[in-house]
């Protein structure tokens, strides 16, 4: 009997140590789209009047948690009945990738004009407006946040597909749960940086004082983080997009065994290549949807 209790808590710790493992494993093929996720949800949640900002930012996360609560059971369902399913969406998820990042590096290189900007401030909007904007900016974050959950989710579940579906279940929520968790805590970090900054420069004592100097680089620091990290997601998007495709489609699987490069190198060229393919034709179906409609 007791042999048998201490047999069972050896498979658990297996498990559990299979489990570390595959987490590991799954955060960083996620890394790339939690970067992008970052990115994104820093650049929603700032530009709001400084009092707004984490409010607005805690309403964005309840979302994000509530995405993540329907897309898991429908994965999870695919996986133990329709596991091709989780492919075909790997793929596709990884052109949306592909052309997300060609799509960003081609407004960067031939910029073009577009609408003004959705911050709020009190200056320029009643109470009432700026409630409604927030609302609106709220939901605009809460469906991309679905989009960049889906992608999460799915590459995530990607690397666990061949194990036991116990185990995809616990590996794809960690990943769910640091996903919501640990993106908008640390996006809550970065768009007080400035507060945080003024409030240092306000009670620093001299004007050589260490807080005072310390609050400057915060202040002057925030867009170029935001940047940094919209550059460096741009970057991460590409190498994910590029996995996708030379692990699940045998052409491209093949084509990079032949190449004498550096992986990292090959899944960026061939992610960027196919990016740019589906921006083309997205490009050209807007053209052709614009004359028709004109």
């Amino acid at each position: 009997m007791a042999s048998g209790f201490f047999v069972l808590l050896d498979d658990i710790a297996a498990i559990m140590d299979d489990v570390a493992v595959m987490s590991k494993v799954a955060a960083k093929k996620t890394a790339g789209i939690l970067g992008d996720d970052l990115a994104v949800n820093a650049e929603k949640a700032s530009g709001f009047a400084s009092s707004r900002e984490l409010p607005v930012l805690w309403a964005i996360s309840k979302g994000s948690l509530l995405n993540k609560i329907i897309i898991l059971p429908i994965a999870f369902l695919l996986s133990a009945f329709l596991p091709v399913a989780i492919i075909v969406i790997l793929v596709l998820g990884g052109l949306f990738l592909a052309y997300e990042g060609a799509e960003k590096i081609y407004e960067f290189v031939f910029p073009h004009n577009h609408e003004g900007s959705e911050g709020i401030t009190e200056e320029t909007l009643t109470e009432e407006q700026i409630l409604e904007a927030e609302k609106g900016k709220i939901k605009s974050a809460i469906i991309t946040d679905f989009i960049l959950s889906v992608e999460i989710v799915i590459i995530a579940l990607g690397t666990v597909i061949d194990q036991p579906i116990t185990q995809q279940i616990i590996v794809t929520s960690i990943i769910a749960l640091i996903a919501t968790i640990g993106v908008y805590g640390i996006v809550a970090l970065i768009v007080r940086m400035d507060e945080a900054g003024y409030k240092l420069i306000k009670f620093s004592k001299g004007e050589k004082s260490i807080s005072k100097f310390i609050g400057n680089i915060l202040v002057k620091a925030l867009p170029l983080v935001i940047k940094g990290l919209t550059i460096i997601g741009t970057i991460a998007l590409l190498l994910v997009a590029g996995g996708i495709f030379v692990h699940y489609i045998p052409y491209f699987h093949h084509l990079a065994e032949k190449i004498n490069i550096p992986s990292i190198i090959k899944e960026f060229v061939i992610g960027l290549i196919l990016g740019f393919v589906v921006l083309g034709f997205v490009n050209l179906f807007k053209k052709i949807f614009k004359k028709k409609i004109a």
